[in-house]
């Protein structure tokens, strides 16, 4: 062979090599956050190991709650196991990037947080509620006129009800949830106002006082979120939130856990 063929030869060689390698890292590039999920067969779910009731552990120790319904929902649509992994508020969002876990549950939506993860939609309610007994009329923000009610001291909680309450409102500021809701059951405030997580054990505990949700002062949904660019995995989560609320699934985890039925406008941002 001339040298002149050996030259042609080897160019030739070395641009199937570069088309090959070319085409494995298109396939490399290809592979996604659903296509690691169904080769490990399971999905790494980050949740909240204490926060009723949307994820805490039950009698028998295993986690339950709204959470966990939905969480299982998805991975069932994935066809994989379900791996619940107990995450902070500190470290929740570096163990989605790190790829520690695969989504997230109750995550609230916020401009900064979307620099740097990616939003399904909404799938759990959130909102702040001002929660009295059944006998008491109270149907808007004028009824709290003259009205006697505990809050947490400094939370959003607290700003939102000074924002609404009329100036004859008696507003009563503890130091904490169990306080708040100790003085609203012992009848030393009318009533109360607390996010529907607090807000639900005191509806599913106090049947002598038959408490009830008067109205929202804010609303502010649960997402999951996700990594940035994994759009199969995001349809795939919209996907299974989308068929609970149609087949009525999220409504019942919402009365087991919520004490309350869901209330679609909820999941609006």
């Amino acid at each position: 062979m001339t040298l002149h063929a050996k030259f042609k030869s080897s160019i030739a060689a070395a641009m199937m090599l570069a088309t090959a390698g070319f085409g494995l890292a298109t396939q490399a590039a290809k592979a996604d956050a659903v296509d690691d999920i169904t080769k490990a067969g399971a999905i790494n779910v980050g949740i909240f190991s204490d926060f009723p009731p949307f994820s805490s552990a039950s009698a028998d120790m295993s986690i339950k709650g709204y959470d966990i319904d939905v969480a299982q929902a998805i991975a069932d649509a994935l066809k994989v196991k379900l791996n619940l992994v107990s995450v902070t508020g500190q470290n929740r969002i570096p163990y989605l990037t790190d790829k520690r876990v695969d989504i997230l549950m109750s995550v609230g939506y916020s401009k900064e947080r979307e620099q740097v993860i990616d939003f399904a939609a909404a799938y759990a309610p959130y909102y702040i509620a001002v929660i009295g007994p059944a006998a008491l009329a109270v149907k808007g923000k004028e009824d709290l006129a003259d009205k006697s009610i505990a809050v947490n001291r400094g939370t959003l909680e607290d700003t939102s009800l000074t924002q609404a309450a009329p100036a004859s409102a008696d507003i009563r500021r503890f130091d904490n949830y169990n306080s708040v809701i100790q003085a609203f059951i012992s009848g030393q405030t009318q009533l109360m106002v607390v996010g529907n997580d607090v807000g639900a054990q005191v509806l599913a505990k106090q049947d002598a006082l038959k408490p009830e949700q008067k109205f929202q002062l804010l609303t502010s949904p649960s997402h999951i979120g996700l990594n940035k660019n994994e759009d199969r995995l995001k349809k795939a989560v919209n996907d299974a939130v989308a068929k609970m609320l149609a087949d009525g699934k999220l409504d019942e985890s919402s009365k087991a856990w919520l004490k309350t039925p869901l209330n679609p406008d909820n999941l609006k941002d």
